[in-house]
């Protein structure tokens, strides 16, 4: 892999990872940028202990552009895009609209008021970084699509972003994730996804904390390590598993269709998988992403989904205990009926699934042999 850093007219870090090592990238980006004014609040609920991020200028970032003016393709004449380059094989880019922006001594004050109203309401800067990362210049493939070489390279530019992000001051955890779809809320057709870097850690990992920790102190085991060993063992919901990898439905799956796939040696990034676990990483998450498309028939379209990599945050007594694992789900229920977070998801964090997580594993090893 070759990586080669430079900069967009506003600023912004841009990023190309190339297979080939004589790739050249000097491209310039000739559009008339300003810096922009990206700024995040951080407010604590008190209540629920957690952070809440507050970016009202991202009200403006592009919606559904038309195919031709899509800023996630290479540029061509006559029309400009994120990426000054006439073709690439992967590319990560700050975003022009983040969620978070910026270091920890950034002292800029917020929109209203001083840093802490009172003790119970406090304010801080959404100090933090966002990046986009486009997994191919071919606007109309998806990941599923993807070569197991060229997912190698996206697996490899996670693992390197996530290396750099995490030597940030202040970052805390670092976040890959991609939304694919319009019925999950993505704006932009590009097969594309995003990384966070939060400046603290995120609730759902806390929660995972919580309990790893509890069971260590009751068995004097690692939590993780004992879900994948019950899951492995019984069978009944993994979906398909190798030498170094294996994807199952958890007994608890919140969505219709959700898959957890899990290193068997448990690390706690992307940064210390090993080889092996690198090498047969694509096959296995293609064959996953195939499946998932599979699941509703040719005429249901491609499936919406969510993919997720979960990793440590930076804390040191976290990081012996957690295990990095990928979590994948769609919020298509059947064709053409979208599981919907109404009233006891939305008011009240508890899930209701309509499909049994045996029924959704059956189903998804039922299509490995289906033909798209």
């Amino acid at each position: 892999m070759k990586k080669t850093t430079t900069r967009l007219a506003d600023g912004r870090e841009l990023i190309y990872y190339d297979s080939r090592d004589d790739a050249v990238r000097d491209t310039p980006d000739p559009r008339p940028l300003d810096g922009g004014t990206s700024r995040s609040r951080l407010h604590h609920d008190p209540l629920l202990d957690e952070w809440v991020v507050i970016a009202s200028h991202r009200q403006s970032r592009t919606y559904h552009p038309p195919a031709d003016e899509c800023p996630l393709c290479p540029s061509r004449e006559g029309r400009h895009s994120e990426i000054p380059a006439a073709d690439y094989d992967v590319v990560v880019f700050e975003n022009r609209f983040p969620s978070l922006a910026g270091g920890p001594d950034d002292d800029r004050p917020p929109a209203a008021g001083p840093a802490t109203v009172v003790p119970e309401f406090v304010t801080r800067p959404g100090a933090g970084r966002c990046e986009v990362v486009c997994f191919t210049a071919d606007h109309d493939l998806s990941f599923a699509d993807l070569g197991p070489d060229q997912a190698r390279l996206v697996l490899d530019a996670w693992t390197d972003r996530t290396a750099e992000l995490a030597r940030l001051p202040g970052v805390e955890q670092v976040f890959c994730f991609e939304n694919r779809g319009r019925e999950i809320g993505v704006t932009l057709g590009h097969p594309h996804g995003q990384i966070y870097a939060y400046p603290f850690t995120t609730p759902r990992t806390e929660q995972m904390l919580a309990s790893v920790a509890a069971h260590r102190q009751r068995t004097g085991r690692n939590l993780f390590d004992d879900v994948l060993t019950r899951e492995r063992d019984t069978g009944t919901r993994v979906v398909l598993s190798g030498d170094h990898w294996t994807a199952f439905v958890p007994h608890a799956a919140r969505w219709p269709y959700e898959v957890h796939l899990y290193p068997h040696r448990r690390v706690p990034d992307l940064t210390e998988l090993d080889d092996a676990a690198r090498a047969e990483f694509p096959g296995i998450y293609l064959e996953l992403l195939r499946r998932f498309d599979r699941l509703f028939g040719d005429d249901a379209g491609p499936t919406p989904y969510i993919s997720a990599w979960h990793q440590s945050p930076r804390t040191p007594q976290a990081r012996p205990e957690y295990a990095l694992h990928l979590e994948l789900f769609t919020i298509r229920r059947a064709s053409g009926r979208l599981k919907f977070l109404a009233g006891s998801e939305s008011g009240m964090g508890v899930f209701i699934n309509d499909v049994p997580p045996e029924t959704a594993a059956s189903k998804l090893r039922e299509v490995a042999t289906r033909v798209r």
